[in-house]
């Protein structure tokens, strides 16, 4: 009987503690506090650069990604629907892939009906530098440029407490 009461008053407080903290519900690992983002400059699909120096100001989801990936697949539904709910002036979401195939990555991403812009990592310098090891995997970076952590696995990026998460981190840095 003790045990019951003891795992009625468990739980609760463990939800309770998940719906206050978005990173423990959607399972991300932080980063250690005040690690900067590795700087970057990649192309995107369509041929424009992009350089992480002018996505600061901005919060930041950054999604590495393969189409030979099924639960990448799985999950890049999910981050448009993160994507078209923020301004494009405070949040940017972007994918990044090693593949090499630019009209399979072009199929791919025509098949979902998906509007997330490509940046081509061809080198796999940047997958590099951000530690990729497991696909996918998802960073998430403040408007000052730090880190706040990573997702290894397919995420629902388009649940409540990921755009919770998301609207929290465009709130002005203290």
């Amino acid at each position: 009987m003790l045990l019951g009461l003891l795992a009625c008053a468990v739980v609760p407080s463990a939800l309770a503690e998940a719906v206050l903290d978005p990173i423990k519900a959607l399972k991300i690992s932080r980063t250690a506090s005040g690690s900067e983002a590795p700087v970057f400059s990649l192309t995107q699909l369509d041929g424009q650069e992009v350089q992480s120096k002018d996505l600061r100001g901005k919060v930041v989801v950054l999604n590495f990604w393969a189409t030979w990936c099924g639960p990448c697949k799985e999950e890049m539904p999910a981050l448009d629907r993160l994507r078209r709910q923020f301004d494009r002036k405070d949040v940017a979401v972007y994918t990044i892939t090693t593949d090499l195939q630019r009209d399979g990555i072009k199929a791919f991403m025509d098949h979902l009906g998906l509007g997330l812009p490509v940046l081509l990592d061809e080198d796999k310098d940047v997958s590099s530098a951000f530690l990729v090891r497991g696909l996918p995997t998802t960073v998430l970076i403040r408007r000052d440029g730090k880190l706040v952590g990573r997702a290894v696995g397919p995420r629902a990026w388009d649940s409540p407490e990921a755009v919770a998460l998301v609207r929290a981190l465009t709130e002005p840095v203290p």
